[in-house]
């Protein structure tokens, strides 16, 4: 009797730790799927003029619009595309028509076009502010030397450039050879709705092999209760 009151605690205990994290999984879904909409309305915004002096917090994905010149000099960042596979990202300076230096992330180029030559000319330019985190411990030093970067690191960047630490992703096409890669929700990663099902499915498998053993309990009991 003691195993089977034992198991029977077991099991509810179980299950209710398992439900309750796959209910709280459901709960940080909802919570993203409210982020990213609003990241997504901010992201497709009306562009309005670059801000004096933009916050990386308050002005993360604001919708621009700037016009000026682009300099020589990018820099290319090492990126897959979905569609076109291995390529870089093309950043390249930017001089506004009211002076400023910031950075204009022109879109992907593929590993074969690396030495073309990009139109340098004048350009209106619709995009978003970022300021993108990509670096941690794994990622390789950057060649600047042979123009091989591994990350979107503004100031790192902006130091090699000469600009202000700002960068711009470009939306609209600022040269036929270039790809606009817009930003977009895609990177926020969003499987809380795995996690639950996961959650859920242990509680399953909890119930199942729990009562499993319970039914072992008895039979086992019953079968010593018939023996002579």
């Amino acid at each position: 009797m003691f195993k089977q009151i034992l198991a029977a605690i077991l099991l509810f205990a179980g299950l209710a730790v398992f439900v309750s994290l796959g209910v709280w999984q459901l709960q940080r879904l909802e919570w993203k799927q409210a982020i990213i909409a609003e990241i997504e309305s901010q992201i497709g915004g009306d562009p309005v003029a670059l801000p004096a002096t933009p916050d990386p917090g308050a002005d993360r994905y604001l919708p621009v619009e700037i016009s000026g010149t682009f300099g020589a000099g990018e820099i290319h960042v090492l990126v897959s595309h979905r569609d076109y596979g291995a390529g870089f990202r093309v950043i390249a300076p930017f001089t506004t028509d009211d002076g400023r230096a910031i950075m204009v992330d022109r879109g992907f180029i593929p590993t074969a076009r690396k030495e073309d030559r990009h139109n340098l000319s004048g350009a209106t330019v619709q995009g978003n502010l970022h300021w993108p985190d990509e670096r941690d411990q794994f990622t390789p030093e950057d060649d600047e030397a042979g123009n091989w970067w591994y990350a979107r690191d503004v100031d790192k960047m902006a130091g090699a450039l000469g600009t202000e630490p700002l960068l711009v992703i470009a939306r609209n096409e600022t040269d036929p050879a270039i790809l606009p890669m817009p930003v977009t929700t895609e990177a926020i990663r969003n499987k809380h709705f795995e996690y639950a099902m996961t959650w859920f499915l242990f509680a399953v498998t909890w119930v199942v092999m729990t009562g499993f053993a319970l039914w072992r309990i008895r039979r086992r009991n019953h079968e010593q209760a018939i023996q002579p």
